[in-house]
């Protein structure tokens, strides 16, 4: 227990600049050389962002390496146009706020002998973040009007060189994780007839989880590289996280028919007040990666195709259990039901002095989300990553940029519906896309 207190501390303390991460949940974002390459970087691992990539490929590097770098994530709002519980069957537009962010990466390694090395590795791996203009006049507010789920983690490594041709290599990941969740549910006022919003609902909370990692190179030839990664599911529990109702209506909600919960007719709110304080836990189910590359090195030129397997069927459903039920603050269940996918992403490397590096990557990254379970949380779509980067080596340092366009192309989604009686969902389409930049600084000793 000490130990974990202390590894979520030194998180803590890490990343306590950061904001909110990045309007996607999985974040390969953990090297700026990588980004530059579309993150076809599993076959070539060679700098200290393969804690993250492939571990295994820690055993290419001499002496002591420090990488440190940052990605600014430029996330244009998504605008949905269309229908939803709340439009009362017009067709009208709102597009989220455009959000930024800071993810930030750390990595150490060591090569203590020709055939062994060790490092660790700071990340952030999965993260979630949008936020829609008004909470109160939303027209997703019922649903959600802010989700921000942040997860770092700590991954110390361990490499072996089996001879020439395989090295492996193994971690321990230590998750820490943050989430808050906001929503305004909406009724009807019993005294006039009309809309009214019941509170306003925010749950904010922490909790941790720990999996681990594997990861083997192969070197057939010079020429060729052949690494696999995989990473373990996460069961990050959250567990007694605080839940605040603010704004709290002063009468009584005339319940609409067809909602199980509570009784038929006007319900009184039942808070006591116009705030409300109680606790509530949600499990959080992050899925395993798996990552297949395979490079070729030719003179200056190197060439890399990845497949990268998540198997987000894990994720198939967000419960939030309120410790202290009311009327109308029951505990929610949420299908997802994410489908696995596979990811494909194309890089290249071609170093026209030995100082400079340029490169080019693309990504094509299809949607887990099906539509029947699509939510404005993350309303995704398939998406097209466009990538272009620069490293530079001066003496013992070296300095990699990269940028990255995301291309999330347009989804109609029709999926009004019930869940636990209650409305949800919308018929209509939403646009939306970003940009990114990582910057990265490493120095060898």
């Amino acid at each position: 227990m000490r130990i974990r207190r202390v590894l979520a501390l030194l998180v803590v303390l890490l990343f306590s600049a950061t904001s909110a991460m990045a309007g996607g949940f999985r974040i390969p974002e953990a090297g700026a050389k990588a980004m530059g390459m579309g993150f076809a970087f599993t076959a070539q691992a060679d700098d200290p962002s393969a804690i993250y990539f492939n571990p295994a490929g820690i055993m290419q590097l001499e002496g002591t390496n420090v990488k440190v770098g940052v990605t600014y994530i430029k996330a244009n709002g998504a605008t949905f146009t269309g229908i939803t519980p709340l439009t009362g069957g017009a067709s009208v537009s709102e597009t989220q706020k455009d959000l930024d962010f800071f993810v930030p990466t750390m990595f150490i390694t060591r090569k203590v002998s020709p055939n062994f090395a060790y490092g660790v590795g700071i990340f952030t791996p999965f993260g979630l973040g949008q936020e829609y203009e008004n909470r109160n006049t939303s027209i997703f507010r019922n649903q959600i009007t802010k989700i921000d789920l942040r997860t770092h983690v700590v991954n110390p490594t361990v490499a072996y060189k089996v001879n020439d041709f395989l090295s492996i290599g193994a971690g321990i990941d230590f998750m820490y994780g943050k989430a808050k969740l906001s929503r305004t549910p909406v009724g009807i006022d019993s005294a006039t007839g009309f809309p009214a919003n019941i509170y306003n609902g925010d749950l904010d909370g922490d909790g941790t989880a720990w999996g681990y990692n594997f990861g083997v190179l192969l070197t057939p030839t010079k020429q060729w590289k052949i690494g696999v990664a995989y990473r373990s599911k996460f069961d990050l529990d959250i567990e007694d996280g605080d839940v605040h109702l603010g704004s709290v209506f002063p009468g009584s909600i005339l319940v609409a028919p067809g909602v199980a919960l509570p009784p038929q007719g006007p319900a009184p709110i039942g808070f006591g007040g116009s705030s409300f304080n109680t606790t509530g836990s949600a499990t959080v189910n992050i899925p395993a990666t798996l990552d297949l590359g395979v490079a070729y090195i030719f003179d200056r030129l190197t060439l890399e195709v990845d497949a990268s397997w998540t198997f987000w069927s894990s994720f198939e459903s967000l419960d939030i259990d309120n410790n202290d039920n009311r009327v109308f603050l029951p505990d929610t269940s949420s299908p997802k039901n994410w489908d696995d996918v596979v990811a494909i992403y194309v890089g290249g490397e071609y170093r026209v002095t030995d100082p400079l590096a340029l490169r080019l990557g693309f990504r094509y990254d299809p949607t887990p989300v099906p539509a029947e379970t699509m939510g404005p949380e993350l309303p995704d779509s398939d998406k097209l990553y466009y990538c272009a980067g620069a490293g530079y080596k001066v003496n013992q340092w070296t300095f990699d940029l990269a940028y990255m366009y995301v291309d999330k192309k347009d989804r109609t989604v029709n999926n009004l519906r019930l869940e636990g009686g209650l409305p949800v969902g919308f018929n209509g389409e939403w646009t939306g896309d970003s940009h990114l930049v990582a910057f990265d600084v490493g120095y060898k000793f």
